[in-house]
């Protein structure tokens, strides 16, 4: 009798674990489901925070080898500065590029040696503009690219205008 008891309750005592065991695998592997969806979320929105981006043709908002915002320019940065501003909570990255076209003598004159150059001036001015509109300074940066990553092949002129851009788009906190 007494062994009995014993087998009994050692076969009822590892049943027991059995069972234990087979819910914790259960809520492990549901746990582990869990931290894939999050990871995968938090990808996602790094994805979607790199992912807006506001292009605008360079030649709305400069003058032929200038980097002066003109009045049409300033315009279009204001109404999107006037959105932006007030509920602001990432950074933003100006990006200048240009097209593959030499500096010319007069920008040469000016200072200007390369298309980075010149790139780097407009995203700048852009930057100080949208600072000058409400933009908080510390949640900004400009960099130009000059000819880097054309979005359209510069053997025409038409080409050569969509590669002269400036864009705009949000960065997660801790990127630039």
């Amino acid at each position: 009798m007494r062994r009995t008891l014993i087998v009994l309750l050692s076969t009822t005592m590892l049943t027991g674990c059995v069972v234990w065991k087979s819910d914790y695998d259960k809520l492990k592997a549901q746990n582990d489901q869990l931290q894939q969806q999050l990871y995968a979320e938090q990808v996602r929105n790094k994805r979607l925070i790199s992912a807006i981006r506001y292009t605008v043709n360079s030649d709305l908002l400069f003058a032929s080898g200038s980097w002066d915002l003109n009045p049409r320019g300033a315009q279009i940065m204001g109404s999107f500065a006037q959105r932006l501003a007030p509920t602001q909570e990432n950074k933003i990255l100006v990006a200048g590029y240009t097209d593959n076209a030499p500096i010319g003598a007069r920008l040469r004159a000016e200072g200007v040696t390369s298309n980075e150059e010149l790139s780097q001036r407009r995203a700048g001015a852009v930057m100080q503009y949208l600072i000058s509109q409400g933009v908080h300074q510390d949640m900004i940066a400009a960099r130009g690219f000059g000819e880097q990553n054309p979005i359209a092949p510069n053997d025409t002129a038409q080409g050569r205008a969509q590669n002269r851009r400036v864009e705009l788009s949000l960065v997660p906190s801790t990127a630039q």
